[in-house]
Order: structure tokens, then sequence, then C-alpha cells
């Protein structure tokens, strides 16, 4: 006869098996660091930033269509000119070259008339102290004659003001053959002169004076011969180095 089975022993609460593999509890997840207080306030702070920089680019725009708008408005009314100037006589009253051992000389004093032609209804000019310097000859021939200067002076609207010099250079030590030329050119009337003018012009408008601005005239390169025949060559007229009026 066969056994009967043997009953199935069940193993008691909380028992381990002892060959069991060991298990490890899980770790615990990584927790994102809780940011400062501070954060906010730098978020603020940007963003007040961003709000000044706005308002800046929004005034600074308005603030330059204001000034174009008032631009415009000057000139379309009141059609500001540029002063015309005219080279209108130059008097050599004295020339000599004098040769001696060691080297030429020049003795020279001249008479300059500068006509200043405002062409303006509505503006006067108020010229600052103003400075001539005149030169003979050029390139590498060109030599000065002297240089003069007067006191300030205003000039009224739609008028026409002469300024006057009288330039004198001694005992100017030139090369022997640019003394030679010189003389010789001056004899026959073709010794190309050339007056340079420097100023300093603000406007009137109203009783107002506006701006300064400097200005460099420029009258000449002409001949001799040409000035005593009663030619009035116009001068260039430069403003801030760059702009040119003929």
């Amino acid at each position: 006869m066969a056994e009967p089975p043997k009953p199935v022993l069940q193993k008691p609460p909380g028992y381990r098996d002892p060959n069991a593999p060991v298990r490890l509890p899980p770790k615990p997840g990584l927790r994102k660091p809780i940011l400062p207080s501070t954060f906010p306030v730098k978020r603020r702070r940007r963003s007040c930033c961003r709000i000044c920089c706005c308002f800046f680019c929004i005034f600074s725009f308005i603030l330059i269509i204001i000034l174009f708008l008032g631009g415009a408005f000057f000139y379309l009314w009141f059609n500001p000119k540029v002063p015309v100037f005219h080279l209108q006589s130059l008097k050599i009253q004295r020339f000599n070259v004098t040769v001696k051992s060691d080297a030429t000389y020049i003795d020279s004093q001249t008479a300059v008339k500068v006509e200043v032609r405002n062409p303006n209804d509505k503006i006067t000019f108020r010229y600052g102290k103003t400075s001539v310097t005149l030169t003979a000859g050029l390139g590498e021939d060109e030599t000065e004659l002297g240089s003069g200067s007067s006191g300030e002076f205003t000039q009224g609207k739609k008028s026409t003001t002469v300024v006057k010099w009288t330039v004198h250079e001694k005992n100017v030590l030139v090369a022997d053959e640019v003394g030679a030329k010189l003389k010789a050119r001056y004899r026959s009337r073709a010794m190309v002169v050339s007056v340079v003018v420097r100023t300093r012009v603000s406007l009137g408008v109203g009783g107002w004076r506006i701006g300064t601005v400097g200005m460099h005239i420029s009258c000449g390169d002409v001949a001799l011969k040409k000035l005593d025949g009663g030619d009035m060559p116009k001068c260039t007229v430069n403003v801030l180095k760059w702009i040119n009026f003929h």
C-alpha cells in the first residue's frame, strides 16, 4: 500500500528565507533645490530696467521728432542763407625784395578789403574777432606776406559791410629763386595772391542770439592784374571743416 502524503508545513509569519537575495530599499528621488527668496527681486529689477530703457528710447525718439520739426519750421519760415564774401580790393603798398650775401628777404605792406553781404531779410549776423592772412605765389613758391585782425561787429538784415585790414611783413626769409620769381611777377602784375579769413559767426533772430560756428573763408588764387582791373572774386566759405559754400 502507498504511504499517505505528508502534510506541507506552512511558514510562520515574519519568516525570512536565509538563502533568498537581499533587496535594498529604493533610493529616494532627487529633489529640486528651493530657490532663495532673492531671485524674484532680480526679476523685478530686470523688468524695471527694461521699462526704463523703453521709456528712454521713446523719449529720445519724440525729442528727435520735435527737433526735426522745429528745424524744418525754422528753415521754412526764416529761409536762412550763408553770408556772401568777395575780395573787393588788394593794394600792395610796398613790396621790396632784397638780396643779401647770406639770403634773400622780402619786405611788404598790403591793404586788403573784403566785402561781406547778408542776403537774409529776417536774420542778422554777429561776427567775432576776425583774422586775415595774405600769401603770394603758388605751390613751392607760396610765401606769406603778412596777417592782421579786426574786432567784433554786427551785420544787419539785407546789408553789405566792407572789412579792411593792413597787413605787413618784414625781413621774410625766402630762397633766392623764389624771391626772384616773386619780384618779376610783381612787376608784371602776374603774381598770384590769396587771402584767407577766419572768424566765428552767430545768428540773430528777433533779439535772440543762436549758436556760434567757425568760418574759414578763402579768397583768391587770383593775379594782381585782374584785381587792378576791378575784378572781385567770390570767396569760398567753409563751415565745420567739411561743408563748403561757393
